[in-house]
C-alpha cells in the first residue's frame, strides 16, 4: 500500500530510518514488521507530508508558533492557554479532500468498518536522545472513515500539547522542526496487555527485562487507572513477581471508543500471564532489542493467537554503559563524584581529560569512569581501594560492597604482592619544612610558562604533534613522587588529628578547626582575592551601577571610562589574570573560562560589594588563623593533663604543623591543571577560528564536539564531518539529563550506595560531616552559580562545588552538596572559611525547597529541615 500522503506499514521502504516521513512511531513501527517471529497489527501510515499540506492551510499557524516559542517557559498558563487555542485552529481545519480520499482508500483495503488503533508519530519521538513518551496522542477503537479522518485531525493537534510544548522547549527542540505522522492500526482485543522494559528502568540493569501486566488494554496502566502484575526476568528465569489486585480494566466499546469496567472478584488477583508466557515475551523483547541495537521500552498486547506488537521505543533514561574490549564483567567509578563536577563533558573535553589522566578513564554518557575491576579481584589492592574510597566518599565504598556482596560478579584474584598505596599514592614520608612546598609551586609554574612559551609558534598538525609532548609533561608533573608524598602528608596528618583525637579526647572532626587559614592554599585566596576586588568597586557609586546592569562580556573597556572605572577594570584584571583560567566545570576544557566570560564574575563581587565591610580579606584571613591557635594550645593543654600527655602532645604538635604546612598544598594540583588546559584550550580555539575562516567548521565551538584525535585529523584533512557535530550535539544534550551513578556495572547497573546510618533524626537528609559546627538558615537552592542571589547568613545547597564556587563560600554561612568527600575541594575550602558543611546529601536540591529555613549538623553529618 502506498499512494501520496499514505504508505502502508508493511511497505518495503518503512523502517527506523523512515523518522522523517512517517515518524518516530511509524518508523519503529515498519521496523518491527520486519523481524522474523514479531507480529505487528497491520495498518498505514499518514505522512507528514499530509501534515505539512494540511498546517498549510491553518489560519495564522506561524504567528502563534512565534508568540509560543518566546513564552517564558515558567509561565505555563499562558503556554497552557496558548497551546490549547493551536489545537482547536487545527482540529476546525477540514482535511484536504485528496488527502481525505487516500485515507478512505487505504482503510477500504483493509476493512473500512472495522476497529482501529489511531496513533500520533511526530518526528521527534522514539528517538534514542527523546522519547517523547507520552507527549501526543492515542485514540482507540476507532470506527469509520468519518471517525478516523477526525481522530487524524486530533493527533495532528496533540503535537501541540502543553506537555509536548513544554516538553520540546525544555530539550531545545524548533516547534517548527517537528512534523507529525499519524499511524492506522487494526484494533486488538486483547487479554491481557502492558509494557515490557529490555532492562531494568530503575537500576539501568540490561540483563534484568520487567513486565508490566493487566487485563484488557494497556492504556488502563499507562493513564495509572490500575496497578499492574510486575515480573522481572534475568537469563531467562523469572526471578521477581508482584501480582496485583487488579479491580478495574479498560475494554473497547461495540460501537466505537472504550470504557472502564469492574473485573470479576475471582479474577482480580489471579496473575494476568503465566510465568511461561513472561519470559516467551522477554525472547520476543531481545529479539527486538538486537534489532534496534539498544535497550527498548514495548508495548504489547496478548490476543487469542499469541502476542502483539504495538509500539517499541528506546529506554532514554539508562545510563551509557562504557565500552570494553572483552565480554567480562566490569565495574566502574565515577570520575565526576571524585572531581567535583558530575555535568556531562563534550567530546573534545572527555578526551583531553583522558589524555592527561595518571589512570586510564573510560566515556559513558558524557563522563568519565575508572575501571576496579582488577583491583576489586584480590583481598590486598580490594582492601586499599575501599579503604581509599571510603575516607572519600561512603557512598561509593557501600556501592561497591553491595557489588562485591554478589559473590559471582567480580572475578577472585590471588594477590600479586603487597597492594601498595591507594590510587596515586605514595609513602607519606615528607619532612615538615615550608620550603617543599614553594619548590613545588615554583617548579610548577615554571613548567606552565615554558609551556606558554613553546605553544605560541604551533600551528597545524605541528600544533597537536607538540600537545602531546606537553601532555607527557603535564602527567610528570602532576605524578611526581614528592608532588604526590606533599598532598599525602596533608592528607594522612587530617585523618591522623581526627583519628587521635576523638580517641583521646573524645572530639569529633578536631582537624577542621586546626586547618583554618592554611598558608597557601591557592583556592581558599582565590574566595578572599575577590573581597579585594570589592573593596576597589565599593567606593564608586556610578561603577557599582554600571556593573548592575552588565549582561555582555566586553564591559571592561566601557568600565574604565566611569569615575574609578580604571581601578576597579584594573582591579578586575589583575584577578583574572591570576585566576582566569578557572570557571564552573573547569575539568572539561570546552567550558567558558573567566577570562572568556568575565561577567560570569561580576554577580559575586556585587554580593561582596553588598555584604561585607572593607578589608573583609584580610580580616576573615587572621579570624581563621587565630582559631586555629587557639585550639591548638587548647587541645595541646587537655592532652597534657592526660595519662603520658606529653608524648600524646608532641605527637599532635608535630601533626599540626604537618598539616597546617601541607594541607593548603592540595588545591594546588587543580590549579596546574587548569592553567595548562587553558594554555591547551587557547591554541585549539586559534586552530579551530581558522578552520572556519576556511570554511571547514560552521563556527568554533564546533570543534568541542570531537575528540582531540578527531580534530588532529580534521585539520590534516581539510574536512569536518558536519552530520557527526550535529550528532555529538543531541547526544550531549540528551546527557544533561541523564544522572550518572557513582558505581556502574558492565551490566549498565547503577550502584549508589547508603549511609546506613541510624543515628540521626527523623526526618533528616543524611550525608558526610565535612567541617564542623551548627549553623541555622535560610537554604538559597544554587544549580548554577551565574543565579547566585546570597545573602548574609544564607546557606548554600548546590549538587557540588568545584574550585570555581569559592567565591560564593565568603558570603555564606553553611554548605550542602549532593556530591563529595572530607578531601574534595568544597570540603577543604568549608574547613579553610570555618563554615559547617555537609556532601554528599543526595537529591539535597530536590528535598531542600529554595528559602526554606534548615539547619546543618556539620560536626555530625545531617541536616534538619525546619520549616
Amino acid at each position: 500500500m502506498s499512494e501520496p500522503y499514505v504508505v502502508g506499514l508493511r511497505d518495503r521502504e518503512i523502517d527506523e530510518t523512515s523518522v522523517a516521513l512517517v515518524g518516530g512511531k511509524g518508523a519503529h513501527l515498519g521496523g518491527l514488521s520486519r523481524i522474523e517471529g514479531i507480529h505487528v497489527p497491520d495498518g498505514f501510515c499518514v505522512t507528514t507530508d499530509a501534515f505539512r499540506r494540511t498546517m498549510a492551510h491553518v489560519p495564522s499557524l506561524d504567528e502563534r508558533l512565534d508568540r509560543l516559542s518566546h513564552l517564558d517557559l515558567d509561565d505555563q498558563e499562558a503556554i497552557r492557554t496558548l497551546s490549547a487555542e493551536i489545537r482547536r485552529i487545527i482540529e476546525g481545519t477540514p482535511v484536504p479532500d485528496d488527502l481525505a480520499a487516500a485515507v478512505t482508500r487505504a482503510l477500504a483495503r483493509l476493512g473500512e468498518q472495522e476497529a482501529y488503533a489511531v496513533r500520533s508519530s511526530a518526528t521527534a519521538e522514539d528517538l534514542p536522545t527523546a522519547s517523547f513518551a507520552g507527549q501526543q496522542d492515542t485514540y482507540l477503537n476507532v470506527v469509520g472513515p468519518t471517525e478516523i479522518l477526525r481522530h487524524i485531525s486530533r493527533c495532528w493537534a496533540s503535537l501541540f500539547t502543553e506537555r509536548a510544548v513544554t516538553y520540546r522547549r525544555r530539550n531545545g527542540i524548533d516547534h517548527r522542526a517537528v512534523h507529525m505522522a499519524v499511524v492506522v492500526q487494526r484494533m486488538v482485543f486483547p487479554r491481557a496487555a502492558g509494557i515490557l522494559f529490555t532492562a531494568d528502568p530503575v537500576t539501568g540493569d540490561r540483563t534484568a527485562a520487567t513486565v508490566d501486566a493487566g487485563f484488557g488494554l494497556g492504556e488502563a496502566m499507562v493513564s495509572g487507572l490500575v496497578n499492574p502484575d510486575v515480573y522481572k526476568v534475568r537469563h531467562g528465569e523469572v526471578v521477581a513477581r508482584t501480582i496485583a489486585a487488579k479491580h478495574r480494566a479498560l475494554h473497547a466499546v461495540a460501537t466505537g471508543g472504550t470504557r472502564e469496567v469492574a473485573v470479576d472478584a475471582r479474577q482480580q488477583e489471579q496473575p494476568a500471564l503465566t510465568d511461561e508466557q513472561v519470559v516467551e515475551l522477554v525472547r520476543l523483547g531481545r529479539r527486538i532489542e538486537a534489532h534496534f541495537g539498544r535497550p527498548q521500552d514495548i508495548e504489547w498486547c496478548l490476543a487469542d493467537d499469541g502476542f502483539r506488537i504495538v509500539q517499541s521505543r528506546p529506554i532514554t533514561t539508562l545510563f551509557p554503559v562504557p565500552e570494553a574490549d572483552d565480554q567480562e564483567n566490569h565495574v566502574y567509578v565515577s570520575v565526576g563524584h571524585q572531581q567535583m563536577m558530575t555535568d556531562p563533558m563534550k567530546p573534545l573535553g572527555l578526551s583531553m581529560w583522558q589524555l592527561t589522566a595518571m589512570v586510564p578513564m573510560h566515556a559513558a554518557g558524557g563522563r568519565l569512569f575508572v575501571d576496579v575491576t582488577r583491583r576489586l579481584a584480590a583481598p590486598a589492592s580490594r582492601d586499599a581501594l575501599l579503604d581509599a574510597v571510603g575516607r572519600g566518599d561512603p557512598l561509593i565504598r557501600d556501592a561497591l560492597e553491595t557489588v562485591l556482596d554478589r559473590e559471582d560478579f567480580v572475578p577472585s584474584l590471588p594477590d600479586e604482592g603487597p597492594a601498595g598505596p591507594p590510587a596515586g599514592g605514595a609513602p607519606a614520608l615528607v619532612a615538615t619544612d615550608p620550603a617543599v612546598v614553594t619548590g613545588l609551586i615554583e617548579r610548577s609554574r615554571t613548567s606552565v610558562a615554558a609551556l606558554e612559551r613553546a605553544i605560541r609558534t604551533k600551528t597545524g598538525p605541528a600544533l597537536f604533534d607538540f600537545l602531546l609532548e606537553a601532555f607527557e609533561e603535564h602527567k610528570r608533573v602532576l605524578g611526581d613522587p614528592l608532588n604526590m608524598r606533599v598532598i599525602m602528608a596533608g592528607m594522612d596528618a587530617t585523618w591522623w588529628l581526627n583519628d587521635k583525637l576523638r580517641e583521646w579526647l573524645g572530639e569529633k572532626n578536631a582537624a577542621d578547626t586546626l586547618t583554618l587559614s592554611a598558608p597557601g592554599n591557592v583556592t581558599s585566596e582565590m574566595g578572599l582575592a575577590l573581597l579585594d576586588v570589592a573593596d576597589v568597586v565599593r567606593p564608586h557609586p556610578e561603577v557599582v551601577a554600571f556593573l548592575q546592569g552588565v549582561e555582555d562580556d566586553d564591559f571592561l573597556d566601557e568600565l574604565a571610562k566611569l569615575p574609578g572605572g580604571s581601578e576597579a577594570r584594573d582591579a578586575i584584571d589583575a584577578y583574572l589574570d591570576r585566576y582566569g583560567m578557572r570557571c564552573v566545570g573547569e575539568i572539561d576544557i570546552t567550558r567558558p573560562r573567566w577570562r572568556e566570560h568575565p561577567s560570569a564574575l561580576v554577580p559575586v563581587i556585587l554580593d561582596n560589594v553588598r555584604n561585607f565591610e572593607p578589608g573583609a580579606a584580610r580580616r576573615r584571613f587572621e579570624q581563621g588563623r587565630q582559631a586555629a591557635l587557639k585550639k591548638e594550645e587548647d587541645v595541646l593543654a587537655r592532652l597534657r593533663a592526660l595519662p603520658d600527655g606529653e608524648r600524646k602532645a608532641a605527637e599532635t604538635k608535630a601533626m599540626i604543623d604537618r598539616v597546617r604546612t601541607f594541607i593548603g598544598y592540595r588545591e594546588y594540583p587543580k590549579y596546574d591543571i587548569v592553567s595548562r588546559s587553558f594554555v591547551y584550550k587557547q591554541a585549539l580555539l586559534a586552530e579551530a577560528g581558522r578552520l572556519v575562516r576556511d570554511g571547514v567548521l560552521a563556527e568554533k565551538e564546533d570543534a568541542f564536539y570531537l575528540t582531540f584525535q578527531e580534530l588532529h585529523d580534521v585539520v590534516r584533512s581539510g574536512q569536518a564531518d558536519g552530520r557527526l557535530i550535529q550528532e555529538r550535539k543531541e547526544a550531549f544534550r540528551s546527557y544533561q539529563a541523564l544522572t550518572p551513578p557513582r558505581v556502574l556495572t558492565s551490566d549498565g547497573e547503577g550502584v549508589c550506595g547508603t549511609y546506613r546510618r541510624v543515628d540521626v533524626p527523623a526526618g533528616a537528609l543524611v550525608g558526610l560531616p565535612v567541617s564542623v559546627g551548627t549553623i541555622e538558615g535560610r537554604a538559597r537552592v544554587v544549580l548554577d552559580m551565574a543565579d547566585a542571589d546570597l545573602e548574609a547568613g544564607d546557606i548554600l545547597v548546590t549538587a557540588f562545588t568545584d574550585p570555581s564556587w569559592s567565591p560564593l563560600f565568603v558570603a555564606i554561612k553553611g554548605l550542602v552538596t549532593e556530591v563529595g568527600g572530607p578531601m574534595t575541594h568544597g570540603a577543604v575550602i568549608a574547613r579553610e572559611y570555618g563554615l559547617p558543611a555537609v556532601v554528599g546529601v543526595e537529591q539535597a536540591t530536590r528535598l531542600i525547597r529554595d528559602g526554606q529555613r534548615i539547619r546543618v549538623h556539620g560536626t555530625d553529618g545531617y541536616v534538619e529541615l525546619l520549616s
